[in-house]
């Protein structure tokens, strides 16, 4: 049998869904009409594990592994280094600044965007979506030390 890419991304798939339901177990699951804070993981990584198990069903479609060009390697190592950054900021820094430095670095380091364009978009996106989720959802988000 020939390793195809669709086998190593199923297999990706599978093995990253196992990991979140290993690392939320803890999180109370809760049930349909009460949902706990591990419910929402939980059925994510049961459907990461099911469309990576269909990925390599239906593997024969794709491409030999060792046929992959890794041409853009670098640049999933940019998106991956700028989002773990975001991340690591978003207790300290809050929502809205991680994320507007986070899509405004996206814009312009790896998209090659104009500044001001992607300092607005960015803006602009993280405005509206703290706007639902504050208001409209009701959900508090992470603040900052600018107090949003």
């Amino acid at each position: 049998m020939t390793l195809r890419a669709d086998h190593a991304a199923g297999a990706a798939f599978i093995a990253f869904g196992l990991l979140v339901i290993a690392i939320s177990n803890s999180l109370p699951f809760g049930n349909l009409s009460s949902p706990g804070s591990g419910f929402m993981p939980m059925i994510l990584a049961i459907l990461m594990i099911l469309f990576g198990g269909t990925l390599m069903v239906r593997a024969g479609e794709s491409k030999p592994f060792a046929a992959v060009t890794w041409g853009d390697a670098k640049h999933a190592a940019m998106v991956v280094l700028i989002t773990a950054l975001a991340i690591a900021a978003f207790e300290p820094l809050g929502f809205v600044t991680s994320n507007v430095l986070m899509m405004f670095a996206l814009l312009v380091a790896i998209e090659r965007r104009g500044i001001g364009p992607a300092a607005l978009y960015s803006v602009a996106v993280v405005g509206i979506t703290y706007v639902l989720f504050v208001f409209l959802l009701k959900t508090p988000l992470e603040t900052g030390p600018f107090g949003f």
